[in-house]
């Protein structure tokens, strides 16, 4: 008998968070499917890889790897599902990525996460750490970087969460490579988003003003009527 009450609660906490759609955060669907123990390039332009753009100057590009890839005898398994996204790609390392545009309602605020690959190999070309810079609207939401040391020989994720307000009915969210050229592997996956509803608006000063002459009163008032009643 206490089911329906149970499905107000259910309902009620659920008001808050609200669905926020990323297209293809796993990076799974590509217009070419990805080799197994291979990997699909994508420069600036190019609309193979479902749901993103490719961003970057001309002669960059990134890479969806499949989650058997191995070079130099290191694993390279992806976070989630069967591929990963490579943001040095394969021709120049440098602020090349992938953005992405979704709706958004203006006054929320969103958690986004997403998960940062990285392997600890330097003589084999592989860099130290990852870094990957993230932006909304050209905002910048942080640089997350991977610092795993003991990842020499296969690749580790790391989660990442960032948050912002939307200012706008869209929002356009990038992840740009933050490697040095000398690093070959900058890894992202599981990209997803939350809509946290809308931001509590803070008072304003003279609302807070306003309110504590209220409650003085209102002290003032019961002292007067407590000490009457004590005369």
């Amino acid at each position: 008998m206490y089911k329906p009450l149970l499905t107000i609660r259910l309902a009620l906490n659920g008001i808050g968070a609200r669905a926020a759609s990323i297209t293809n955060g796993d990076f799974e669907t590509t217009s070419v499917p990805v080799p197994a123990g291979s990997f699909n390039l994508y420069v600036p332009g190019e609309t193979g890889l479902t749901g993103w753009t490719i961003v970057g100057n001309a002669g960059t590009d990134v890479g969806v790897v499949s989650g058997t890839y191995t070079s130099a005898g290191i694993l390279f398994p992806a976070e989630n599902g069967s591929n990963w996204l490579d943001l040095t790609g394969l021709v120049s390392n440098t602020a090349e990525g992938v953005a992405q545009t979704i709706a958004t309602n203006i006054g929320d605020s969103y958690t986004l996460t997403f998960s940062v690959g990285n392997v600890n190999s330097p003589g084999t070309g592989y860099g130290v750490t990852s870094t990957v810079d993230v932006s909304a609207n050209g905002m910048s939401l942080g640089a997350f970087t991977n610092t795993c040391t003991t990842c020499n020989t296969t690749q580790a994720w790391q989660l990442f969460t960032a948050t912002f307000t939307a200012v706008s009915s869209s929002t356009t969210l990038q992840f740009l490579n933050a490697d040095p050229r000398n690093d070959n592997t900058n890894g992202l996956d599981n990209v997803s988003l939350v809509d946290n509803g809308p931001v509590a608006p803070v008072p304003e000063p003279s609302s807070m003003a306003l309110l504590g002459s209220g409650l003085l009163g209102v002290g003032v008032c019961l002292f007067r009527r407590r000490t009457s009643q004590l005369s």
